[in-house]
């Protein structure tokens, strides 16, 4: 059951929080919801689960539709790679886009959200790992994007988000986590009173728990929620 699954991973979030000496409270649970039927995401609502995240705008578009009444007061993020020509609806269907990854893209999102009479909260993805199948700003990067990104009128940068590189042994992921607090904390040094980061987005089923001891501030859980994803693509189940 989707209810027993969130209880147990909320609890297991208060359980690393308690080990760093940091409150529950300020952790947020994002249900990653790629491929998850709509019926499963109404459970998840049903069970008190608020905070979705999905990485293709097309399938979000869908569900978000499908939910009807049922999607007031939820909150949903796009956390995949974001096409430019799929700006405009992704500032549309999501309340936040945490992965910025290009100036190009910020100027579409910018200017789209300006459009729409809206400021975007997004997060900067950084490729903590440099890793060339990747997404995102390399760290010796950071500093120079969030100045062209701050002076964007609709953008507002809240927080940063990595994709540590893969490894069975969850505590490999560490060292990655640490360096994105170390980069957010160096940031708003160097930013003070221009801009202000205050969410790190990292960590997913498999090694959210070390994430959350490094500091991160939003958890991207998919499997450990809704189990195993489906191969096939789940159009049938978006009715």
């Amino acid at each position: 059951m989707i209810s027993e699954r969130l209880q147990d991973v909320r609890q297991r979030i208060a359980e690393a929080a308690a080990r760093s000496g940091r409150s529950e409270n300020n952790i947020k649970l994002l249900a990653a919801s790629k491929t998850v039927s709509v019926d499963r995401i109404r459970q998840a609502i049903s069970s008190g689960q608020m905070l979705f995240g999905e990485n293709y705008v097309q399938e979000a578009r869908k569900k978000i539709e499908s939910l009807g009444d049922l999607k007031a007061g939820t909150v949903w993020h796009f956390i995949g790679h974001l096409q430019r020509n799929k700006a405009r609806t992704a500032i549309r269907l999501f309340d936040c886009i945490e992965s910025l990854d290009s100036l190009r893209l910020a100027a579409a999102i910018d200017r789209h959200a300006q459009a729409a009479g809206k400021k975007m909260p997004v997060f900067v993805e950084v490729n903590v790992a440099e890793e060339a199948s990747k997404s995102g700003i390399p760290p010796e990067q950071l500093r120079s994007f969030l100045q062209e990104v701050a002076a964007l009128q609709a953008v507002e940068v809240c927080g940063l988000m990595t994709m540590p590189p893969w490894d069975s042994e969850p505590e490999a992921s560490r060292p990655w986590f640490r360096i994105l607090r170390q980069l957010k904390d160096e940031m708003n040094d160097i930013f003070s009173g221009q801009l202000r980061l205050e969410e790190l987005s990292m960590g997913m089923s498999a090694d959210f728990e070390i994430a959350i001891e490094e500091g991160a501030t939003v958890v991207r859980i998919g499997t450990a929620l809704f189990g195993n994803r489906p191969e096939k693509n789940l159009a049938s189940s978006l009715s």
